[in-house]
Parts: C-alpha cells; structure tokens; sequence
C-alpha cells in the first residue's frame, strides 16, 4: 500500500484508549513513536489526555489507526514495544498482503501477533513475532513442512527465526535436538592453514549461529545441551554419512555450497525431522564458474510437493533503516551494470550508424 498526503481527506479519527499506563510506551518517549508515524505516513497527530486525534488523507489515517490499535493491543498482552516494532509495523501496513480496512481486518500483523495464531514464537527468553508478511509465511512454514527454504538478502531474519522456531520445537519435545550448520571459509571449508584446534578453527564461521543461540536461552542452558549434543553446531562437512532424524536442522549461507555438497545435507533428513536452508544468491563466495548448490537445489525441487520457500526482498530488512537502504542501493547498481551490459549497442559500435 502506498499513501499519498495530498489526497481525499478524512473527517478526524479520535482513538480512545483504556489504560492510560500504556499511553507512554505506545506513544514513545517524548511522543516519538507517534512523530515516526506522522512522518512515515503523512498524517498528524495530537493527544489529549486517553484520547489520540488524527488526521490526513483517508488511506493513511485508516493505516494509523490500525497500526496504533494493533500495536496497543500488543501492549496489554505484556509484549515488548520498541522504535523497532513501529518500524516493522509500518513495513507491514505497506505490503501487498496487509489487511485493508474495507476487508474488515483489524490487524494482528502490526507486531500484535499472539501464541494461537501460527506466526509467534514462544523462547525462553522472549516471545518473537514477525516484522514482515514474509517472516509470517517462513515461520508457519517451518512448523509445516519438513524442508523450507529461506532465500533473500542480509538482515531478512531468515536464520535468526530458523533458530527461534527449533528452540521452541526443542523445548516442548517436538524434536530431541537441534543442530545448525554452515558452510566454513567459503564453501571449500579450507580450515588448515587457520591456528588452533578443530573447534578454535571453525568457531568464528559458525559464530552467528551461537549468538542466535544466546538470544534465545539462558547461557548455561546453552552450554548445557551443547556438552550433551542436544544442540550441535557443526561445519557442513561434518554432514557427510550421517541420517539426521528426530531433529531440526539448519543449513545457513547456503549459496556457498556446491551442488554435490548441497545434495549431501539435503539427503541427510531423517524421520521426524525439520530442516530449514537459507542463503542469499547476490552473496556468493564460491570460485568463479562454480554453480552454487542453492541455486541447483531451487531449479531441481523446489517444486517438489511438501518444500516451501519463502523469498524474502529488500523490503524485508530487519536491522538498523541504513541496512535496507544499503541492500536497496547494491541491488540498484547491480541492475543498472546489468542493464548496460545487455545493451545490444556497445560503446565500440556507437555512431557507426549515427
């Protein structure tokens, strides 16, 4: 959806709210929340006491109410609400499949979800819910079918909610262990020229795996069921011959993988398990000419009945607002170098016919 300030106006919406001690966690500090809405969306707000007036043109006055209903609901269920969530709830109300007024929906997206709807995530150090459509299809997804693929930029949540989903799994019995794994040093895991041991030497590649970890457990918990192997966090090499059942398993950066590599792991689910793999194909490190074991597993089964595949965008970027201008700004570059390239008029070749 897209909002246009200057259009039709509406007669002001007052919103009137129950519990005047959520009034500052919703509006922010020092009303800051609502100045990032008012500026996103082209609208003005003003508070009088439980009451918030606004006003602008139809379309983004109706969105803000939405997001603000929705959001406040969030808060008097105890969640979290930070400038992160208004952000995720403005991405949202601009997504293809963001409820529309006219369809009735008050909006359970706008970072209000709740543990019966499918979206949310129950860890033992906090509940995660989406900050994007597509993070709602990956994570109902990863609790419905048995492989899932995750594609898309940095910064999408693609492994940090692969995680969060098999800790829960993990925790309420659903699988007996989880085990994370990645392709280190660039898909040819060239470990023998790095100093130390074998867990000193693969450690920092597989670092981003623990630090999910740890956002989601207590830190003894972690250590704990690492030393007894119900979480293995491995190198992708260490795949090779196994069966991997009653588990949930997790391939990240999997653009750097070869094709035979890629065939390996997929070949190693077993009963009763989950597996996610997730990679950007804009972010590959293998040797030139060589195809990536990502894009030879989508052309080959994507299509195969019981895989799911989330394709995540630029506009899924989760992280810090410069991220997703970042990613917006290489893939812009990207296209026009690709443009000028497939030009049927070379440089060379200019004013022959001129």
């Amino acid at each position: 959806m897209s909002f246009h300030p200057l259009g039709h106006v509406a007669p002001p919406v007052h919103l009137q709210f129950d519990d005047n001690r959520l009034l500052p966690l919703l509006f922010g500090e020092h009303d800051q929340h609502l100045a990032r809405l008012e500026r996103e969306l082209g609208v003005s707000m003003v508070s009088r006491g439980n009451q918030l007036i606004i006003s602008g043109a139809e379309d983004s006055v109706t969105v803000a109410r939405q997001i603000l209903t929705g959001l406040y609901q969030r808060l008097k269920r105890g969640q979290h609400l930070d400038k992160h969530d208004i952000d995720a709830a403005i991405r949202l109300s601009r997504q293809d499949d963001a409820p529309r007024a006219d369809e009735g929906a008050e909006p359970n997206l706008f970072g209000a979800g709740n543990l019966g709807d499918g979206t949310s995530i129950k860890t033992q150090k906090r509940l995660i819910t989406p900050r994007s459509a597509a993070q709602a299809k990956y994570i109902r997804l990863l609790h419905d079918q048995e492989l899932v693929f995750g594609i898309g930029p940095a910064g999408t949540g693609k492994t940090y909610l692969a995680v969060a989903v098999a800790v829960a799994m993990l925790a309420k019995g659903t699988v007996d262990r989880i085990i994370l794994s990645r392709p280190a040093v660039e898909a040819g895991e060239r470990l023998g020229f790095l100093p130390g041991d074998l867990k000193e030497k693969v450690d920092p590649y597989l670092r981003p795996l623990y630090d999910a970890l740890h956002d989601m457990m207590p830190g003894d918990q972690v250590v704990k069921r690492l030393t007894t192997g119900e979480i293995e966090v491995a190198p992708l090499a260490f795949m090779r011959g196994r069966t991997l059942a009653n588990s949930f398993v997790i391939l990240d950066e999997a653009q750097n993988t070869s094709p035979m590599q890629m065939k390996m792991f997929l070949t190693r689910l077993g009963e009763n398990s989950r597996m996610a793999v997730n990679g950007d194909l804009t972010q590959i490190d293998l040797p030139p000419g060589q195809k990536s074991g990502l894009r030879d597993a989508l052309e080959a089964i994507e299509n195969v009945e019981g895989i799911g595949t989330v394709r995540f965008s630029n506009r899924d970027v989760v992280r810090h607002h410069l991220v997703q201008k970042i990613v917006s700004a290489y893939d812009s570059r990207d296209r026009k170098k690709t443009s000028r390239s497939a030009s049927p008029v070379s440089e060379s070749n200019k004013g022959v016919d001129g």
